[in-house]
């Protein structure tokens, strides 16, 4: 069975909880879940779209059988009544972050309105979810393009969960909804240059060196990532004097 929920992520942050460990563990409330099904999460406002997709592994917990996020959760009023009831435990698949899984385009295609509580989803729904829940389509954030880090990249064992979320469409979005879409070192902004067209267009900078990563490693996309123009993300990644720029040396250089 495939399920639809919606998270509020003024409420509770997702994209880090999952990014940390892989999993959430989420209030079941009355609805009767199966082992294995699957479940999209849909973000609701200010995001409007579906961004995860996970399965259960877990029904029917309670609270002191689950691990404790109160870290993630922006209300506490809500992380305390979040200890009565019963959990499940979904393993996040995949996720992504696409217009394609915009509000807009699931009502065009069988979502009947926006989600306000888990729906089961309808043949039409899910065939175009399957058709676009995929993370290869996003095409504007390249950060491994750059050819002095590529052997970097690519020698990088997949288990460091960082070297997802450096690439990862919901941690470039995450990161610019919090920072905006305006370059850290030059100040360039996109859409004031080239209108609708550069709007929200920005490269992420990891601001801890990759090779100092390891699998213990927890990414803040607060403290961690930055958006940065692409010419200045290729001289951070660029050695002068035998040694990579900080964001704030390079700025210097930019305002000298």
């Amino acid at each position: 069975m495939e399920w639809l929920i919606s998270a509020n992520s003024k409420m509770y942050d997702h994209a880090s909880s999952f990014e940390h460990y892989g999993y959430i563990d989420w209030r079941q409330g009355n609805i009767t879940y199966s082992l294995d099904d699957i479940i999209f999460i849909y973000c609701t406002s200010p995001i409007q779209k579906i961004r995860y997709k996970c399965k259960i592994e877990k029904i029917n917990l309670v609270f002191s059988e689950i691990r404790n996020d109160r870290e993630y959760w922006t209300d506490i009023d809500e992380y305390e009544k979040s200890k009565e009831g019963k959990y499940i435990h979904l393993v996040l698949i995949d996720q992504v972050d696409l217009d394609s899984l915009s509000l807009n385009h699931l009502l065009e295609n069988g979502l009947t309105a926006a989600p306000q509580g888990p729906i089961k989803i309808n043949e039409k729904l899910l065939s175009y979810i399957n058709k676009n829940f995929d993370d290869s389509k996003q095409n504007d954030f390249f950060p491994d393009s750059l050819d002095n880090d590529k052997e970097i990249f690519e020698g990088l064992k997949k288990s460091v969960v960082v070297n997802k979320y450096e690439r990862s469409s919901i941690a470039r979005s995450m990161c610019i909804q919090y920072h905006g879409a305006k370059c850290a070192v030059c100040g360039i902004d996109f859409s004031e240059k080239y209108g609708d067209l550069g709007k929200g267009f920005i490269h992420v900078h990891h601001v801890t060196p990759i090779h100092k990563i390891d699998e213990k490693y927890r990414v803040d996309y607060k403290s961690d990532l930055i958006p940065v123009c692409p010419n200045c993300h290729s001289m951070l990644h660029r050695k002068f004097n035998n040694k990579y720029c900080s964001i704030k040396e390079l700025r210097e250089i930019v305002e000298s």
